[in-house]
């Protein structure tokens, strides 16, 4: 494709100087691949040519099909391209520079209160103790009984991975990259690869650590056995595993997270919404904003505010403390 070699150039650059992650270079990648696309069915034989309306024309083409929030992406990836040649010679002059991001309208985000995140912990505590109950119970067949002990060590697993969603607020895909030497029980610690290949340390309490320590123990070497015994050579390295003993991916998460929250009889959440609620009920035992901007891996405390908020109860009580007479 024409203007390869600048795609290419500017790919190395986002990963290699600005730390971005894959995915973020992905998202870059194709919106301006697009871009170069209809520019390259235009007959613009060089970036040099592009002006402002060109940008605006695509831009309004792609509103039709796309969200306010993937237009800022798509507008942002282009400035980023066009300064990125501007800034290198390779361009004349940068025809994004006054190129517009859509508004997009805040929402506030899906937050537990105190009350349902317990009956949601609650929940995953019980489904283990149904499936042990079965386990233990004479069965049949040897089958029957492999199947129950595989459907215990998965409520297990169901257990610890939302009881250190809500503990430590990390995103679905940081805990399904975590390994086993990641968690540092002693300590109560979870080393986290975040967004731009940041790392952190977030600390736990000790509802996780008794669920992640039992599914380590109980629930992990079950899975693990299944997958040697179905041709697995390798053994995962990944805390989180699936059914078959590999590292779980996003998709089983969220499944696992919805189903939970079901049989909870509680909204239809995400495990995003546990990050909400851990951040938000932080802020309401007292945390500092800064304090929670650290452990959510966030680098602007403006991120930080969007994604959390105060519940309308400590908001009345800090009303209340500074204006006695209200």
């Amino acid at each position: 494709m024409r203007f390869e070699s600048e795609l290419l150039a500017f790919c190395q650059y986002l990963n290699r100087v600005m730390g971005l992650s894959d995915n973020t270079v992905r998202a870059y990648r194709a919106d301006v691949d697009e871009f170069l696309h209809l520019m390259d069915l235009r007959g613009v034989d060089s970036l040099t040519h592009v002006r402002i309306e060109d940008l605006r024309s695509w831009m309004a083409h792609e509103s039709k099909s796309h969200s306010r929030s993937t237009l800022a992406r798509k507008s942002v990836s282009i400035r980023r391209f066009f300064a990125f040649l501007y800034d290198r010679g390779l361009i004349d002059h940068d025809p994004a520079a006054t190129l517009a991001t859509p508004h997009i309208p805040e929402y506030l985000p899906q937050v537990l209160s105190e009350d349902q995140a317990v009956q949601l912990m609650d929940t995953a505590s019980s489904e283990y103790r149904q499936k042990q109950d079965t386990d233990h119970k004479n069965l049949s067949t040897v089958e029957k009984k492999h199947s129950c002990v595989q459907k215990t060590a998965l409520a297990l697993r169901n257990r610890a991975m939302v009881e250190l969603l809500y503990a430590t607020g990390i995103r679905v895909a940081e805990l399904t990259a975590l390994d086993l030497d990641s968690w540092d029980s002693d300590n109560r610690t979870v080393r986290v690869m975040g967004k731009g290949s940041k790392e952190r340390v977030v600390p736990f309490g000790v509802p996780a650590l008794k669920a992640v320590e039992a599914w380590v123990s109980e629930g992990r070497p079950v899975l693990v056995h299944e997958k040697q015994t179905t041709g697995g050579v390798q053994v995962e390295r990944a805390l989180f595993l699936g059914a078959h003993g590999r590292r779980i991916g996003q998709r089983q998460v969220r499944q696992v997270v919805h189903q939970l929250a079901q049989e909870a009889n509680l909204p239809s959440i995400s495990p995003h919404a546990l990050r909400h609620s851990a951040a938000t009920h932080l802020l309401d035992g007292g945390a500092d904003l800064r304090e929670v901007q650290e452990m959510l891996g966030h680098s602007s405390l403006r991120t930080t505010q969007r994604y959390t908020h105060v519940s309308i109860d400590q908001l009345r009580e800090r009303y209340d403390l500074s204006f006695p007479r209200a």
